[in-house]
C-alpha cells in the first residue's frame, strides 16, 4: 500500500489553491517537497501575511505587543496572546516586528526556572515561582517559539532545560495538578494530553540538536503513546482499555485539546512506524470521504479572531493533516 492510493490530483490542486494561502504554504512543503526558500513557498507565505485571518489577528494586536489581556497571556481563551501566537504559527505566519513584539511580551511571563505561568509576575518572588504544571501550556509555547526562530534564544533553551529536568523519568510524562481527576480511570501516571503537546514542541527541534537526555525522553514518550494505542489511555472499571472518543473528532486548530491526527502527525514526523499505530491509521483512512477529503468535526469558530473552515464540511486543514500523515506512514 502506498499513500498515492489515498490522494488524487484534484484534491492536491484543491489544497494548493490560492483561496487558503496557509494550507498552500504547508502543502507545497509537505506534499510537494518544496524547500522553505522555493519561490512558490516564499510567495505563498507572503500571501499568508495578507490573508483575512492573519490580518484580523494583527489588527487586534495591542501597541505593547499583546492581545486581549496585558497581565494574563492565557485569558480570555482563544484570543489571548499565547493562543494567538500559536494560531499564527500554525497558519504559517513569518517572523515580523509584530510577532517579535508579541514574543518579547510573552517572555515576561517566564519564571526563573524556565517554565511559564498565565499571569505576569509582579515581584521577584513571583518570578521565582517553582510551581510545576501546565505541560500542555509550555508545549504549545515551545512549538511557536521554534516556528518563529527562537530555538537558540537562551530563554527558549531555559524552557527546554526545565522540561528535561522536570520530566518524570520513572513513570514518564510531566506532572500536572489537573491530571487525573480520578486516577482509577486512566492508565498513564502523568498528564497524557499535556505530554502530547510537549512532544509536539520537542519534535520541532532538529535531531542533530537533541541532547542524550532529550533523545531518551522523546523515545520514552513515544513508547508511552504506542503502549496506549494513541487514543486508548482511559481505563474501564474492569481494567480494560477505553478509547478517548473526543480524539476521533478531527479539527483545526486544537489549542490545548488534541486528536488522533495530531498524535499521528508527531509520530510520523519523528519517523515512527509501529503496529500499535494501525488502529488509529485505519480510523483516519475510514473517515476519508468518497471525494478524497476529510470533514471538520471540531471547531473553535466564533471564539477566535477569525473563522477557519466550516464544521461538518470538507476541510482543507483536516485533509492536509490526514494526507501528510499517510504520506509519511506509507512510504
Amino acid at each position: 500500500m502506498t499513500w498515492m492510493e489515498f490522494v488524487s490530483s484534484e484534491v492536491v490542486d484543491w489544497l494548493l489553491g490560492p483561496e487558503n494561502p496557509s494550507v498552500r504554504f504547508w502543502a507545497l512543503q509537505q506534499l510537494e517537497d518544496k524547500p522553505i526558500d522555493d519561490p512558490e513557498v516564499v510567495e505563498s507565505q507572503e500571501a499568508v501575511m495578507v490573508s483575512p485571518c492573519v490580518m484580523s489577528i494583527l489588527r487586534a494586536q495591542k501597541e505593547e505587543g499583546h492581545w486581549a489581556n496585558y497581565g494574563n497571556m492565557y485569558l480570555p481563551k482563544y484570543r489571548a496572546t499565547t493562543h494567538t501566537l500559536l494560531l499564527l504559527a500554525e497558519l504559517g505566519a513569518k517572523r515580523t516586528n509584530a510577532t517579535e513584539a508579541a514574543i518579547e511580551h510573552l517572555y515576561q511571563f517566564q519564571r526563573d526556572s524556565g517554565h511559564f505561568l498565565f499571569q505576569l509576575p509582579k515581584t521577584k518572588k513571583g518570578r521565582a515561582s517553582i510551581v510545576k504544571d501546565g505541560c500542555c501550556f509550555d508545549g504549545n509555547i515551545l512549538y511557536y517559539l521554534i516556528h518563529f526562530g527562537y530555538l537558540d534564544d537562551p530563554r527558549t533553551e531555559k524552557l527546554i532545560d526545565f522540561q528535561v529536568e522536570y520530566h518524570s523519568d520513572d513513570a514518564g510524562g510531566w506532572k500536572c495538578r489537573a491530571f487525573p481527576i480520578d486516577r482509577s480511570t486512566v492508565f498513564p501516571e502523568n498528564c497524557y494530553m499535556g505530554a502530547v503537546k510537549l512532544l509536539r514542541g520537542l519534535a520541532q527541534i532538529p535531531r542533530q540538536k537533541w541532547s542524550t537526555d532529550l533523545e531518551r525522553i522523546i523515545n520514552q514518550e513515544v513508547e508511552i503513546i504506542l503502549d496506549n494505542e494513541i487514543f486508548r489511555y482511559l481505563r474501564n472499571p474492569d481494567g480494560s482499555r477505553k478509547e478517548k472518543a473526543g480524539w476521533k473528532r478531527f479539527g483545526f486548530p486544537l489549542f490545548y485539546q488534541t486528536d488522533i491526527l495530531e498524535v499521528l502527525d508527531i509520530l510520523t514526523k519523528l519517523g515512527v512506524r509501529d503496529d500499535r499505530m494501525q488502529e488509529a491509521i485505519d480510523f483516519v483512512i475510514k473517515n476519508q470521504g468518497k471525494d478524497g477529503r476529510w470533514l471538520l468535526k471540531n471547531t473553535y469558530n466564533g471564539k477566535m479572531f477569525c473563522e477557519i473552515d466550516e464544521k461538518n464540511k470538507a476541510s482543507k486543514w483536516v485533509t492536509l493533516r490526514s494526507l501528510r500523515i499517510l504520506r509519511r506512514y506509507f512510504i
